[in-house]
């Protein structure tokens, strides 16, 4: 950690076996933990708290504070998780006093020029692939990918095991175990081959395909497919956890794709 070309405020908490890098810049009330590599030229300002066997590669922007008019200068936090890895020129903001805290959690991969805006909450295991904007007060849940170039609304949710096509403009929630592309995005199906890796068996993808079947292509509004489904499917957690996010979305999920006259 004895790097002479870095900067760390005397007030910052770094573990012993943290590997600092020349020209990295390190703010005071900041945590580091076990295991860490921080590149050159990386910037950690006010509110980092980072976990154990994080890489940070340079150019990376941590805990900068909220892009957010509102922002009175609160004391926040930007909580990076254990075993993340940050690429190159990553930005990510601390949270507001809304939320108190953005935070991305373990073994996640961000991908060159990503930004977290305040108060996002990123699950485990998610990536962001390269260019990827999130606006302010976003959720993604676990198992998430997102592909390059997408930008995500504000408030916006993202369910559990979803693919996100790269280049999209997502403005609704899209709920969980799906894949969604085009533009408007919409759904394309469900994320079969994601949930056979995590070891979902064939009758539990079955269960999922059959459920989003009845949302998208029953020709019923969301009311009316949640009622179905209640009523005709048995109670599962998968069906559970697709029921409760829709029910929860309150800018709407995504819509089903329809094939249109051009």
């Amino acid at each position: 950690m004895n790097q002479p070309l870095a900067y760390v405020h005397p007030q910052a908490k770094i573990a012993r076996n943290v590997v600092i890098e020349p020209f990295v810049t390190i703010n005071k009330n900041v945590e580091i933990g076990e295991g860490t590599w921080i590149g050159s030229n990386v910037t950690i300002m006010e509110g980092a708290r980072i976990g154990r066997n994080v890489r940070i590669f340079p150019g990376a922007v941590i805990s900068a504070i909220p892009q957010d008019l509102k922002f009175e200068g609160e004391e926040t936090t930007a909580v990076i998780g254990d075993n993340t890895t940050i690429r190159e020129f990553v930005t990510i903001n601390r949270g507001t006093k809304a939320n108190d805290k953005t935070m991305v959690g373990s073994n996640c991969l961000l991908m060159a020029y990503v930004h977290i805006a305040h108060d996002c909450v990123i699950g485990d295991n998610c990536i962001l692939a390269n260019a990827v904007n999130l606006a302010g007060h976003i959720n993604i849940d676990n198992y998430a990918i997102v592909g390059g170039l997408s930008a995500v609304h504000q408030f916006v949710n993202i369910g559990a095991h979803v693919m996100i096509s790269g280049g999209s403009l997502v403005r609704k929630d899209v709920p969980p175990f799906t894949k969604a592309a085009r533009d408007p995005l919409s759904f394309v199906g469900i994320n079969s081959i994601g949930l056979r890796r995590r070891g979902y068996s064939s009758e539990k993808i079955n269960e999922i395909q059959d459920i989003y079947r009845i949302i998208f292509n029953k020709n019923l509004n969301v009311s009316q497919a949640i009622a179905y489904i209640e009523a005709e499917m048995p109670a599962t957690p998968d069906r559970d956890e697709i029921l409760s996010f829709i029910s929860g979305s309150t800018r709407g999920i995504m819509k089903g794709y329809s094939f249109r006259e051009k």
